[in-house]
């Protein structure tokens, strides 16, 4: 099989190529060479690409992964181990950036492991290539401060991190099974009694179609994260990865729904409901539906003095910037532990950006008993009523 060459202070379960910066690792005319740059993890590192046949002297590019995006900088805040802080990993982050790799030419280019919609950063760029000068004059996280406003800067503001991160970043030092022998496992039609029977004990059912269809017609007690969305950030942010999971999904869209899940450390898929959406039509189908509205009809609801009361499922930050007047602000991803503070006895109107997230808490929320429910298509997107802001 092929060499793993990592950096020196990452401790694996399998075999490896430690890589400390004195070491070079020589490809034809290309040369690699490691730079421990830690902050984002501790063991985190940087490659700097050598093309020999140009210049021996000056690097033609880094590789930056999860140090220096296009536009930020690494989280500290997403690993946390090894006895550090959030605070003391982005203390050594600054020394990173500053001590390495903000001594490069200006013309390095740089490439970074992750681009705009990665939960590793606040700000990055839909950009995949820039340059050290580039980042150096206009990347927020490069300008002059203090270490100490740095270490602030890095640390607040920063979107919840996916319940997963941590505990793939354990399983990526350990050996663990191949993709496609998770998918071979995985990937097993399931009669509709035998779902039941699965669900019944104590597996999750996953439904991944788009949040209309499961609204028109789903299984009672399966959970709503659809292909359409992020996925597996969601799901790997709301599952449990050791319970048994069983999928409900279109017709060949299963393959995608387990290798979505097995990317992050999810291989407890059991299996997949044979026929999909059309199996639900059986008889012996507990089947339910959700109400799904759109903006111009939850304002009317309201003007007629309808007594819902609206849920945003959205961040804190999403609901203080703009937000339905009166809506409660329990965020999708505290959901599960905030249960007890919304009231069953009235209609919750639940509602996210665009529609996504929403139809995710309401599906929790039935599994949890809530049957007054009504979610808004097209999330506050499609509200027509007013508005306010902190």
């Amino acid at each position: 099989g092929a060499e793993i060459h990592i950096g020196a202070r990452a401790v694996t379960e399998f075999r490896v190529t430690s890589m400390t910066e004195d070491h070079p690792l020589a490809l034809g005319s290309t040369r690699l060479r490691f730079l421990e740059t830690p902050g984002h993890t501790p063991e985190s590192v940087c490659i700097l690409v050598d093309d020999l046949e140009k210049d021996a002297q000056r690097p033609q590019a880094v590789l930056t992964g999860d140090t220096l995006f296009i536009g930020d900088v690494g989280r500290p805040d997403l690993f946390a181990s090894a006895g550090l802080s959030a605070e003391e990993l982005a203390g050594q982050l600054f020394e990173s950036l500053h001590g390495k790799l903000l001594t490069l030419p200006d013309e390095t280019l740089v490439y970074p492991a992750h681009g705009a919609g990665s939960m590793c950063g606040k700000n990055l760029s839909n950009d995949t290539v820039s340059t050290i000068g580039a980042q150096r004059a206009t990347n927020p996280a490069l300008q002059a401060m203090s270490r100490e406003a740095f270490i602030g800067m890095v640390t607040s503001g920063q979107p919840a991190a996916p319940a997963y991160f941590a505990g793939v970043s354990q399983l990526n030092l350990r050996e663990r099974p191949l993709l496609e022998e998770i998918l071979a496992r995985s990937l097993n039609p399931l009669s509709l009694a035998d779902l039941l029977a699965a669900q019944q004990a104590g597996a999750r059912v996953i439904d991944v179609r788009d949040p209309d269809a499961y609204c028109r017609n789903h299984l009672r007690g399966s959970m709503n994260i659809g292909l359409c969305g992020k996925y597996a950030t969601w799901a790997g942010s709301l599952l449990n990865p050791e319970q048994p999971l069983a999928i409900l999904a279109d017709p060949g869209r299963e393959r995608e729904a387990v290798t979505r899940l097995g990317r992050i450390g999810f291989d407890s898929v059991m299996g997949y409901l044979e026929g999909g959406p059309a199996a639900l039509t059986s008889p012996e189908a507990p089947t339910a539906t959700l109400e799904r509205i759109d903006g111009n009809e939850l304002r009317r609801r309201m003007e007629a003095g309808d007594p819902h009361l609206v849920l945003d499922v959205r961040s804190p930050a999403e609901h203080a910037s703009w937000r339905i007047p009166g809506s409660l602000n329990v965020p999708l991803t505290d959901l599960a532990g905030r249960m007890a503070e919304l009231p069953q006895d009235r209609h919750l109107m639940v509602h996210c950006l665009g529609g996504y997230r929403s139809t995710i808490a309401c599906s929790m929320l039935k599994e949890h008993g809530y049957d007054r429910l009504t979610d808004l298509a097209g999330g506050i997107r499609a509200w027509t009523g007013p508005t306010e802001s902190d």
